[in-house]
């Protein structure tokens, strides 16, 4: 089931477009607290995002901006407003539909699976990101987003971080570290991956997250 988060402040708007999602098989959330979209949206993680222009705080292009620092996902935007400046502005601002209000649900939903058809046809449904105490792991291009610093990632790096940053609160072993990395523990020394691990402790703190990996001592790895 595709997750769409709805970016609408008219709470009877979004409540509608939600009760027509659902209609069509669709999972629907809607953003509640409009202050801190964006960190609603690291959150979810969803497929597609229908956004306002017209918000409290932030307009909808600051949000897509801000979304678009971090994922690809698909936005389609809403707005009352239907002159050329402000379609080309949606464009340019990383937005892949502009939705002029009022409009049919049935418009929308179409235009939805179009958008779905076009961004998911391969690796349908995939999680493109990670969020871990504040940090955004991209998996599309293998960087890391912390408080608006990228940093870019080796291949081992980005697949160390991967592994525990899903089992964030777990103790994870070096063994199991070398088996996602290689395959198997035997086909690499076991130097090799603390050389791996050190490295990416200095790419952490260089952008404000020290101690973000600990060590536990003859065990593994942690993120807590």
């Amino acid at each position: 089931m595709y997750k769409i988060l709805i970016v609408e402040d008219d709470k009877n708007l979004c409540s509608n477009i939600a009760d027509g999602l659902l209609k069509w098989g669709f999972e629907p959330v809607c953003v509640e607290d409009f202050e801190n979209v964006s960190v609603e949206f690291t959150k979810l993680n969803p497929h597609l995002v229908i956004m306002d222009i017209n918000l409290p705080y932030f307009d909808g292009f600051y949000w897509c901006k801000k979304i678009r620092d971090i994922s690809k996902v698909p936005v389609i935007f809403l707005s009352s407003r239907d002159s050329s400046m402000d379609i080309v502005m949606a464009i340019n601002m990383g937005g892949d539909d502009y939705v002029t209000k009022p409009f049919s649900i049935e418009v929308l939903i179409a235009k939805i699976q179009a958008l779905l058809r076009r961004s998911y046809s391969y690796g349908q449904g995939e999680i493109q990101i990670i969020e871990c105490k504040g940090a955004i792991l991209n998996l599309n291009d293998g960087t890391l987003i912390y408080q608006d610093k990228v940093i870019e990632l080796t291949k081992n790096e980005f697949k160390i971080l991967q592994i525990l940053m899903k089992n964030q609160g777990e103790i994870v072993s070096r063994e199991s570290i070398m088996r996602g990395l290689w395959e198997s523990e035997y086909y690499i020394n076991d130097n090799t991956l603390t050389v791996n691990i050190n490295r990416l402790r200095s790419k952490l703190e260089e952008i404000g997250l020290p101690n973000y990996i600990i060590t536990k001592r003859s065990q593994g790895y942690l993120i807590p």
